[in-house]
């Protein structure tokens, strides 16, 4: 994730061509370039186009139209808040006025300026059982409160720094 910019354009380059520069595998090939970059930038997506034989916005089209994709850089955390009915009715909404006020985020900025935190509010993560929950990258927290959630993110701050 946190390559020079070079290594992952040759990642590019290297996903064209294990799909063989097919068209038709478009959202496989996006998948993995959002996957090196966190992000679809503007001028990989056009390059992706022209090695593709595609237009532009046909690409921007697809990226677009699936909420997989995102088109804005995001943070090394990213952290998914529950906003579901099992979890609304169980305080999430303070979970995320928590974290926006921590993290200097808002409705519309979604990303610490550092690039540490990125901020979402799901609809479902499907663990209604754990409400409410939080997911960092691919880690799931249940039963989660305003005091956890502090605690959570004190613990990846503590462990920024000392790898930092």
């Amino acid at each position: 994730m946190n390559q020079p910019l070079g290594t992952k354009f040759e990642r590019v380059c290297e996903v064209l061509e294990r799909y063989d520069r097919n068209p038709h595998r478009l959202i496989a090939i996006l998948q993995e370039i959002q996957d090196a970059y966190t992000y679809l930038p503007e001028d990989v997506m056009t390059y992706v186009a022209t090695a593709l034989g595609l237009t532009p916005g046909s690409v921007f089209g697809v990226a677009t139209f699936y909420s997989h994709f995102t088109l804005e850089p995001k943070g090394k955390y990213i952290i998914k808040v529950c906003d579901g009915t099992a979890c609304h009715v169980k305080k999430s909404e303070d979970i995320i006025k928590l974290l926006e006020q921590e993290l200097g985020l808002s409705a519309t900025k979604k990303t610490s300026d550092d690039m540490i935190f990125t901020l979402e509010t799901v609809a479902c993560l499907g663990a209604c059982g754990l409400a409410p929950v939080v997911v960092v990258n691919d880690e799931i927290y249940g039963a989660m409160t305003k005091e956890k959630t502090a605690d959570l993110l004190k613990k990846i701050r503590e462990e920024e720094a000392r790898n930092g």
